[in-house]
């Protein structure tokens, strides 16, 4: 894993196949070696109707070769030259574009350490859990956003179903945690985006390929707890405890995620009846995607294009097959309808980036500000919106529980682990960290860090145990969001031509109108001054009780969700 990232989904305290027509996802071995075309990958945009032969035909003629297709979205990933393809392939009229197949999404690469709660905060993690009750699980009690967003009364009445299947589009998923393993379907995982040495590290499998159940980042696996942990007496449960967990893994260990993995990964949400899919990252190398920046090169500029109009395929795919789309807002502190002047683009290659303004009308946020994206901001234990969380009435569906480390200030609870989002995490992420030792022990540095261990009655090898940590971030409220999301289709979905679903806009609707609606506070500038933040993390709230720029619609409630009052 490489070092901490700028990234928008999650931050430490500190900063806190089933269609032949799709592409055929990662197995053991594939992609481990070059292809002759060259040593650079990039995905080539079809044409809408244009024939498949003379686009394949040009991207021979420009000195590519394909090394997979994806037909439902008109794509080919290509291997070819560093310079000189994409000019060459986009000059056939069967050829919309091409883009360097580079990161184009992240997801958070904490070191698993919370750097503010080492330098003056302090953890009451370790304490003794509040007795089990019914339905619940002995780590719940610490689950302060399963209660704001009343997972525990709804699963009285809905606790979700296995036939309803949520799709992780993350870093993976660790399937040995126990919470997780009940509710993990192996035959369906897919693992897209092989490790890639150059920027991954070391491949610690066989062919670079990284098995299905395993997350050597963590944050898929943090994701996927607080969406359907499984309440089975140990640790945590989920929102959505009984629901069927799909790893769909976009992301490298690296934390970059690849165009080509991605847009597979939605089409086979797609394709295999996934019925809500998690989106916790953002389009990279670019922060903001642009049709026509004036500050960007003619390269760089078609490139973004083709990003756009490739994400909108997939995510518009997905959406017409029945699956849900929810995504974080992001953690840059802005109003995405006024954005501000982006100065961390292209973060890759590294120390690449220059000063971009953005235009709001035709430049866009990705994917959460594509097509049928349910978008969520985050809040802190006390409802405050989270000084890092964007916001704004153009993109803001729903709130959640994202953690706040820095949330009641002047109060005892300032500065400590108890206002993060306490989950699922990969014990061997832990370990690398230095919070876990190498017998499974939590160390001193994982407890004011805020790890956890719990081990199932009778087990004794620390790797079938179960390993919690404390994040914060947009990446901890979308699931959230989407866990309420697999409980509306647990209650209302219908089975139609053998299989069970929802229509994902009905989802979105039940979603957003039972959400709890809260009020811009009063005054509407809401300032951080207090917490340690400069003014730019100042924001001013606008709209009504109803909908508003950092609540949306308002907090997502399961029980009313479920019982529709």
């Amino acid at each position: 894993m490489r070092d901490v990232r700028r990234s928008l989904m999650a931050v430490t305290g500190a900063i806190a196949l089933v269609a032949a027509t799709l592409a055929v996802p990662v197995t053991a071995g594939a992609g481990a070696t070059s292809v002759a075309g060259g040593d650079t990958e990039y995905l080539v945009l079809l044409e809408v109707g244009a024939d498949r032969n003379q686009a394949i035909a040009a991207v021979k003629a420009a000195g590519g070769e394909v090394v997979k297709e994806n037909a439902n979205l008109g794509t080919l990933t290509v291997r070819a030259a560093a310079t000189g393809f994409v000019s060459r392939v986009s000059a056939s009229s069967a050829v919309e574009g091409a883009a360097r197949s580079r990161p184009i999404g992240t997801v958070p690469q904490q070191k698993p350490l919370n750097v503010e709660s080492e330098n003056g905060g302090t953890s009451k993690a370790g304490a003794a859990a509040a007795k089990k009750t019914v339905g619940m699980d002995p780590l719940d009690a610490q689950l302060w956003g399963l209660k704001m967003v009343r997972s525990d009364l709804a699963r009285t009445v809905q606790p979700g179903k296995k036939s309803v299947k949520v799709g992780v589009l993350d870093s993976g998923i660790d399937a040995r945690n126990p919470d997780i393993a009940p509710n993990f379907d192996w035959k369906l995982s897919r693992n897209f985006a092989p490790d890639i040495p150059e920027i991954d590290g070391v491949c610690e499998f066989r062919g670079c390929v990284d098995p299905v159940g395993w997350d050597d980042s963590g944050h898929g696996t943090h994701v996927a707890g607080t969406i359907g942990a499984a309440a089975n007496g140990t640790g945590v449960s989920g929102v959505a405890p009984n629901v069927t967990l799909v790893e769909i893994r976009g992301g490298q260990d690296s934390g970059y995620l690849f165009l080509g993995p991605v847009t597979d990964a939605l089409t086979y949400a797609g394709d295999v009846g996934l019925d809500v899919v998690n989106m916790s990252f953002y389009v990279d190398p670019w922060l903001y995607n642009c049709t026509a920046n004036p500050a960007d090169s003619p390269e760089a500029q078609a490139e973004q294009r083709v990003i756009i109009r490739t994400m909108n395929r997939a995510l518009n795919y997905a959406h017409n097959h029945g699956v849900t789309l929810v995504g974080s807002l992001g953690n840059n502190h802005e109003d995405l309808g006024k954005p501000r002047t982006d100065i961390s683009s292209p973060d890759f290659p590294v120390n690449t980036a220059y000063p971009r303004p953005i235009d709001n009308a035709t430049c866009v946020d990705l994917p959460v500000e594509g097509p049928h994206v349910i978008g969520v901001s985050a809040l802190g234990p006390s409802t405050t919106k989270a000084d890092y969380s964007n916001y704004g009435v153009e993109q803001t569906e729903v709130s959640a529980p994202g953690g706040w480390f820095r949330d009641y200030f002047g109060t005892p609870q300032h500065r400590t682990n108890e206002n993060l989002i306490l989950s699922t995490y990969p014990v061997n992420t832990l370990q690398v960290a230095g919070l876990v030792d190498a017998a499974g022990n939590i160390t001193p540095a994982g407890v004011t860090a805020g790890a956890q261990k719990q081990c199932p009655a009778g087990v004794t090898d620390f790797t079938k145990c179960g390993y919690y940590y404390v994040l914060q971030g947009t990446s901890m409220a979308s699931p959230h969001a989407t866990g309420v999301a697999a409980l509306i289709v647990s209650q209302f979905g219908k089975k139609s031509h053998g299989d069970f679903g929802m229509d994902p806009d009905k989802v979105g609707r039940i979603l957003m109108n039972t959400a709890q609606p809260r009020a811009c506070p009063n005054p509407p500038l809401q300032t951080y001054i207090n917490e340690g933040r400069s003014e730019e993390f100042n924001a001013l709230c606008e709209g009504t009780r109803d909908f508003n720029g950092f609540y949306g619609h308002g907090i997502v409630d399961a029980y009313a969700a479920v019982t529709r009052h």
